[in-house]
């Protein structure tokens, strides 16, 4: 009823106007609403996270995302760069230094892009709570969108974060990078506050081009 007839073209968009039409002319309501709601849900179903540990936690993802517990059932798969995720993983202590390392990763992520903060250690500090070297709250200095707690989460508990992360998305509930948009002046104030004066051009003010690229 609904698909594409012989000689239909796609357009820009999720769906051509011959299509619109088509759901238009059915009488269903709220056509943009229906397709939006489609659509939310298809990203709730392919979620694409970078392979990156940072600290204990890591050793957790493995049986996570391997045949004991098979986070790919659920539309949950690892991918091996920034560039094509979605989920980055804050996963036991962070350090300052790594912490550098987990912004630039960030910021390389395309939107819409989610974190989990996995462990007590970027929820508060946790055992860590008053090293000199390790951060006390991720969300001072990237937004979290999920955080799972426990020292360490088992894979379980990570699923559930999974699990309500997708209702979120499903749910179209303002995502942390919206927040981090919305707020990069804090963000970035947190940051040069533990990482010193100096710190690498963001990719939000378009890094490539302060930096001289494409100049011969």
């Amino acid at each position: 009823m609904f698909g594409l007839d012989k000689g239909d073209k796609m357009e820009s968009g999720f769906y051509s106007n011959s299509l619109k039409c088509k759901f238009e002319e059915s009488g269903l309501p709220n056509t943009h609403a229906i397709m939006e709601k489609a659509v939310r849900w298809f990203e709730s179903r392919s979620i694409f996270v970078v392979a990156y540990g940072t600290g204990c936690g890591a050793i957790e993802m493995p049986p996570t995302f391997t045949s004991r517990y098979d986070a790919e059932r659920m539309g949950v798969v690892g991918v091996a760069t920034p560039r094509q995720a979605d989920l980055i993983i804050l996963s036991g202590y962070l350090a300052y230094k790594t912490l550098r390392r987990v912004i630039r990763t960030y910021e390389q992520m395309q939107r819409p892009k989610y974190v989990i903060s996995l462990g007590s250690c970027p929820i508060n500090g946790g055992m860590y709570w008053d090293s000199y070297n390790t951060i006390k709250k991720l969300d001072d200095y990237i937004p979290v969108d999920v955080a799972v707690a426990g020292c360490m989460p088992r894979p379980e508990a990570l699923i559930d974060g999974f699990v309500l992360l997708q209702k979120r998305i499903r749910n179209g509930e303002k995502a942390g990078w919206e927040k981090y948009d919305k707020n990069l002046k804090f963000y970035k104030d947190n940051q040069k506050r533990v990482l010193g004066g100096h710190i690498d051009p963001s990719y939000e003010a378009d890094w490539y081009n302060l930096n001289g690229g494409g100049k011969a």
